[in-house]
This record gives C-alpha cells, sequence and structure tokens, in this order.
C-alpha cells in the first residue's frame, strides 16, 4: 500500500477569498477589480470610491497569491498610501510587509539607495529639502559673482523653480522661461549655465534634490539591464491620481511595467486642474493610445453629493472637449438646487456668507462641516475680516491668512511709514527689500531715518550708514516714496502706486508666485478704496490684525474646536464638506483671466470649477460680486461656468438690504435678457443705483461705472 503526504504549501499557494467582493463592491468597482490584469485605466469620478477600488484591488492580488513584495503602489501623499495599506491589511486581517507603496519621489529613494552607483552617485547620498536646495543654489549664484538684488535677476527660489519646472515637464529653459517668467527671457543663457552649475555642485557633495529622484530612477529604468531587473521585481504596478502626473512620472510609469504591462493607473480626467505645476491631463487622455489593449473602467456611482448639485457638475464638463465622456450618478435622495448669488458688491457679498454660514450652524450643520472655496487667495480678503469681524473661527488652506502674507505686510510697512515716519520697524522692514542693504545697515539707517519729523524729510535723507551699494537701494525706495507721496492719504491709491513701483520688479524676482501676489494687493487696494482716510485704514487694519492674532492664541473665539474651512480649490480637492460656499464666481476670477490665455486654460479651468462643485454633499452656495471697487466701479460679469449652463440648475436669491424697501437699495441686477436696467451696450455709466447715464469707452470684459 502506497504511502500519501498531503501538500498544505504556503498561505499564496492555495488562495480562499474572505472577502465577499460582491457585498462590498458594486459592479463598477467590482468588474476593476477582477479585471485589472494588463494595461488598465479606472476612471474614478469624484465621489465614486476611488481608494476603495484600490484597496480591494490588492486585497484581491494578495488573495490570487501575489506576494506584497511583487506589489507596486504609487501615490501622491504618503498620508494616501498608509492609508490604503492599513485598509488593505484591515480586509485581509493579516500584515502585508513587503509591498511597495509610497510616493514616487520615496519609491526612488528606495531604488536609488540600491542602484545609484549605476547614476554616478554614492548609496550614502544625501536628498536636500526645499531650504537646502536653496542654499546650493545661493552659493552657485555667489560663485558666479550675481548678485541678485544688485540687478533684475531672478532669486535663488525662482532660479530652482525654472530648472524644476523644466526637468519635471521634460522641457528646456526656454520653454519654461516663455510660459511662466516672460520677464527673464534674455537671461536664458546665464539662467541655463546657472542649472547646470548646480547639477554639479549636487553631484560633486553627493546630494539630490527632489527633482533628482524622479530623474535619477528613470536614467535606471531606462537603462536596459537595471531598467529590466527593477520592472521584472513588480508584477503589479498600482497608480492612484494619474491625471496629475507629470512628463517625467508618466515615463517612469511606462518603464516600471515595461516587463509585465500590468499597469493599473487610476484617476480622473476631469480633476486635473495642477498644470502649473506641470501635470498633464495628456498623460491620462492619451493612456489608451500608449497601450492599445488597455481595458477601461469606468466608476461614475457617485456616493458623495446629492443628484442636483452633480446636474450642475455634469452640465458644466459637458463643454469641454477633450476628455473621456461620462456623466456621474448620484445615489443620494434628492436635495436643494445650487443656489446662485449676485451680490451688489464684494463686501456684500462676504456678509452674505458670513450670515448663511451662522444661519447654517443655527440648522445643525456644524462649523467644520462648512467651507469656503475660491479660484484664488486674493479672493477671500473681504471675507476673512467679515469672518474676524463676526468672530467665526475659520481655517486657512492653500496659503497663509490675509494678515500672514509677506507682500501684506510689505504694503503695511510702506503705508505705516506715511503716517508715522518714526516707525522703525517698518523702515527696517522696507530697507532689507532693497538691494545692498544688509540688516546692519538697515537697523543703523532706520534710527536715523525715525528722526525726521515727515515722511518728506525722511525721503530727502541720505542716511550716512547707507553707502557704496546700499545707497543704490536707498536710491530706489527714497524714489518710489516720491511716487507714492503724490497720492498721500489715499489707501487704495497708495496700495496701487506701492505695486506699480519697483516693489513689482521684487515681487517678480523673489517668488515664483509673483502674478498672484499682484493679485492679492489689488484685492487689498480694492478693500482699501472703502476708505479716505489713511489713519482710519490703518487703525481699522490694526483691529482686524489684533483679533486675529488673539484668537490664534485662543482667547477670540466662542468656539475654537470648531472652525469653517477656507481654502483655494486646489487645496480642496479629495475633500468634503455638507456646505460648501464657491466665492467670486464671476468672469476674470474664476475662471482666472491670465488662465484663459493660455492653450487648452479654459478646460483646466472648468475642470477646476466641477472639483470645486464637486466638494458639497448637501448645499452648494455660489456667489459673485456685481461690482468691484467704490468711486470708479467694475461692473462683473457672471462666470461663463454659470452662464453657459440651464438657469433651471439654480435657485437664484435676491439680496435686500434691511429696512429699506426702494428699489435702488435691491441690488437685484441680473444679466439676462430684457431683465437689465440698461440696453445692452458693454459699457455703461450709471450711478451707484444702477440708473443709466450716457455710454463709456468699451473695455474687455469689464464694465465701469463711475460713482456720482
Amino acid at each position: 500500500m502506497s504511502e500519501r503526504f498531503v501538500l498544505h504549501g504556503t498561505k499564496h499557494d492555495a488562495p480562499s477569498l474572505r472577502i465577499d467582493y460582491g457585498k462590498e463592491l458594486n459592479d463598477e468597482q467590482r468588474a476593476a477589480v477582477f479585471g485589472g490584469d494588463g494595461p488598465c485605466l479606472i476612471l474614478a469620478g469624484a465621489g465614486s470610491g476611488k481608494t476603495r477600488t484600490i484597496t480591494y484591488r490588492v486585497a484581491y492580488l494578495i488573495e490570487q497569491g501575489i506576494t506584497p513584495e511583487q506589489i507596486l503602489l504609487l501615490t501622491f501623499t504618503n498620508k494616501a498610501a498608509r492609508e490604503m495599506r492599513e485598509r488593505t491589511e484591515h480586509l485581509l486581517g493579516s500584515s502585508i510587509d513587503g509591498i511597495w507603496s509610497g510616493t514616487f519621489h520615496s519609491i526612488a529613494n528606495r531604488l536609488l539607495r540600491m542602484y545609484a552607483d549605476r547614476v554616478g552617485y554614492n548609496r550614502s547620498f544625501t536628498i536636500l529639502d526645499s531650504e537646502d536646495a536653496k542654499g546650493a543654489m545661493k552659493l552657485v549664484l555667489k560663485e558666479r559673482n550675481i548678485d541678485v538684488k544688485a540687478r533684475r535677476f531672478p532669486s535663488p527660489s525662482v532660479c530652482l523653480d525654472i530648472a524644476s519646472y523644466s526637468r519635471n515637464v521634460c522641457g528646456s529653459i526656454r520653454e519654461t522661461l516663455e510660459i511662466k517668467y516672460p520677464h527673464f527671457v534674455e537671461l536664458e543663457p546665464e539662467l541655463v549655465e546657472i542649472a547646470a552649475a548646480y547639477e554639479s555642485r549636487k553631484r560633486r557633495t553627493n546630494a539630490m534634490d527632489f527633482d533628482d529622484l524622479l530623474f535619477n530612477l528613470l536614467l535606471l529604468l531606462e537603462d536596459p539591464v537595471t531598467g529590466n531587473n527593477i520592472s521584472s521585481r513588480f508584477l503589479y504596478v498600482l497608480v492612484d491620481e494619474f491625471q496629475d502626473t507629470n512628463a517625467i512620472q508618466a515615463r517612469i510609469v511606462e518603464r516600471l511595467v515595461s516587463a509585465h504591462g500590468n499597469a493599473f493607473v487610476v484617476g480622473d480626467d476631469a480633476q486635473s486642474i495642477y498644470g502649473f505645476r506641470g501635470a498633464d491631463v495628456q498623460n491620462i487622455l492619451s493612456f489608451p493610445v500608449l497601450y492599445p489593449s488597455a481595458s477601461v473602467f469606468k466608476l461614475v456611482t457617485n456616493y458623495r453629493s446629492t443628484p442636483q448639485i452633480l446636474d450642475l457638475a455634469n452640465a458644466s464638463l459637458s463643454h469641454n472637449q477633450d476628455q473621456f465622456a461620462k456623466d456621474l450618478v448620484g445615489l443620494r435622495a434628492p436635495g436643494e438646487k445650487p443656489r446662485l448669488i449676485p451680490a451688489s458688491s464684494a463686501r456684500q457679498e462676504a456678509q452674505y456668507v458670513a450670515e448663511q454660514i451662522l444661519a447654517l450652524r443655527e440648522e445643525g450643520t456644524a462649523l467644520p462641516n462648512i467651507a469656503v472655496l475660491f479660484r484664488a487667495s486674493s479672493h477671500s480678503q473681504q471675507l476673512e475680516l467679515e469672518l474676524l469681524k463676526r468672530d467665526i473661527p475659520y481655517d486657512y488652506r492653500g496659503g497663509v491668512k490675509l494678515f500672514e502674507r509677506a507682500h501684506i505686510k510689505d504694503i503695511m510697512a510702506h503705508l505705516r511709514i506715511f503716517h508715522n515716519p518714526k516707525d522703525e520697524q517698518a523702515w527696517i522692514r522696507l530697507l532689507l527689500l532693497r538691494p545692498g542693504i544688509g540688516a546692519a545697515g538697515a537697523e543703523r539707517a532706520s534710527s536715523e531715518l525715525s528722526k525726521t519729523d515727515t515722511i518728506g524729510a525722511a525721503i530727502r535723507t541720505q542716511p550716512s550708514a547707507l553707502k557704496s551699494k546700499a545707497s543704490i537701494g536707498w536710491k530706489s525706495l527714497s524714489d518710489d516714496l516720491s511716487r507714492i507721496a503724490e497720492v498721500q492719504n489715499e489707501p487704495a491709491r497708495m496700495i496701487r502706486a506701492i505695486a506699480a513701483s519697483g516693489y513689482q520688479e521684487i515681487l517678480e524676482r523673489e517668488y515664483p508666485n509673483w502674478r498672484e501676489r499682484l493679485e492679492d494687493i489689488e484685492s487689498f487696494a480694492l478693500f482699501a478704496e472703502s476708505y479716505d482716510s489713511l489713519e482710519t485704514f490703518l487703525a481699522d487694519v490694526s483691529l482686524y490684525d489684533d483679533v486675529f492674532a488673539m484668537r490664534e492664541r485662543g482667547k477670540g473665539a466662542e468656539y475654537d474646536e470648531e472652525r469653517i474651512v477656507l481654502s483655494t480649490v486646489h487645496q480642496a480637492k479629495g475633500l468634503e464638506w455638507d456646505a460648501v460656499f464657491i466665492i467670486h464666481v464671476a468672469d476674470g476670477s474664476f475662471p482666472n483671466r491670465r488662465a484663459m490665455n493660455e492653450e487648452k486654460g479654459i478646460e483646466e479651468e472648468r475642470r477646476l470649477f466641477y472639483v470645486a462643485v464637486t466638494r458639497a454633499r448637501k448645499k452648494l452656495f455660489l456667489t459673485y460680486p456685481l461690482t468691484l471697487g467704490a468711486d470708479t466701479l467694475m461692473l462683473c460679469r457672471p462666470s461663463q461656468f454659470i452662464e453657459e449652463v440651464d438657469p433651471r440648475l439654480f435657485e437664484r436669491v435676491e439680496l435686500i438690504s434691511p429696512g429699506i424697501g426702494s428699489s435702488a437699495h435691491r441690488r437685484s441686477w441680473s444679466w439676462d435678457d430684457g431683465d437689465a436696467p440698461w440696453d445692452g451696450d458693454d459699457v455703461i455709466e450709471v450711478d451707484r443705483f444702477g440708473n443709466r447715464n450716457t455710454p463709456s469707452k468699451k473695455l474687455p470684459g469689464v464694465t465701469v461705472w463711475k460713482k456720482k
């Protein structure tokens, strides 16, 4: 009689499915999880369970016998990678140690620690963070005797941004300058040499910045031997947020899957909104072209928003041409239509939003479940002041709060010395902005300048502490102050004069986002137009600043643990709230006027609007000011994203000042045909109540009202 021996095998040899995929996933998700071999594109609409699908796909692979070491999961944040790993382990009831999961940069670091010698580095290379990289660039500029303050030359931060963008989009320095920094195009030869010197310095010191991690990983992957070894290590490659990949990341993914072809890329072309960082929506749109045998799965069942909100999102996005066709289908019970609220001014817009937030809170919506979204940080200024005045606490995302912004502090320093020439701290701040003036010189010079009694006397002073190069910096400042003095005591005109002075060149030189900072300053000027006294303006701003400071110390808010969220739309991606306000939805603001001049810019702006709309679960409010300014009013048209969809998608809200019943105060003007107090002129002159005067010169995109 023969002897029998039963082989039990390893835990991966005879998989048994402990997860009930039929119960846990909808049909769309299940199809992607089960059919994810080979090149696969999963188009995951907003709120459709993208993370759930990826997590169950990883769990399914492991239940099918794939070892964790054979799986690579690429994400854009460590938080996303950690969440997916934890959820997978929870599903399986066991650890998945050995899986390769993390951001593109973290995975690149792990592989380069193994193969750094293949690209000319020692495996103990140092990774430079942003401050380290900036310091290295400063040394490069110093070695080349370039004083960025002594001439019109980009700062180390801007030089880094130019080099970084060029690498990430796999383009040239000149192409980057033409796109992002046209005012520095004539410096292309020098900037090319600086970028080369920066690369040489890093190699010489065995250091890589974040861009080098991706660049050198691609070099490894493009090597026939090393690249095949790395690609063969991973039987399955999964990529989250594929629509956000730039050129170099897309090439990395292509090389990583070259050995087996199992690319499971998940994303949504409708949420590709990071073009300004180098992300290219064509990476996801062209995936079926790059992989002709690719399977395409669409996740369109939305678990987040009411059907009324999704109707607006679908209608808006239908106007984009370059996209995969798909409409979100909602499972929530029907709710309210999105509300459209024209306000007479940015101040009234802010007042409405603040009062509506308080009303929502009274109805039972917790403050953390309320968000106010905006296209640019400059749009939030008036609202921030209104929230401070009403003691409504908020968290600010996508930047820093109003009075913490460096350029706003610079503007305030200019205004403070006109009001009080003895303000030493304001003098020091302004002096340090100018070429050739260091900390010691600024401190000594400010002591001299603060001894003068008038701003005129200060401007005429030649501080003895400022000699040689520093005297050039003082002359540029004093010349600018002389021009600003021509509109002294008119806060709005002074702010605009500062922005138009040599200070603009400082912004262009110092900051990659100098355009946004100029927009911020213009919004600050619009706020200042309601003041006819510099003293009153400074006093009010100081009081607002003091309230803000108290709140940050935890003394000024009744509900410290409950705060609404103020956020740019870019920072809000991936998040959701019960009630969402989208403010400043006016042409020139949203869509952004500058973006509309770029190729396919309007399509990315519309995708950004789609992202904003789909953050809302139950209630959505869209507001815009009919006018901007005070003495000279610009009439704002509603955004084309509002005008191009069926008006029946909205519930229109009319704002009426309390206790004033006359039509002159109702501010309920509409752009609908036959409903306006004018008869179709692009530009008219009216008084502050909307009564028509004589037609004026036509201006593109705006209407000018002159206040009587």
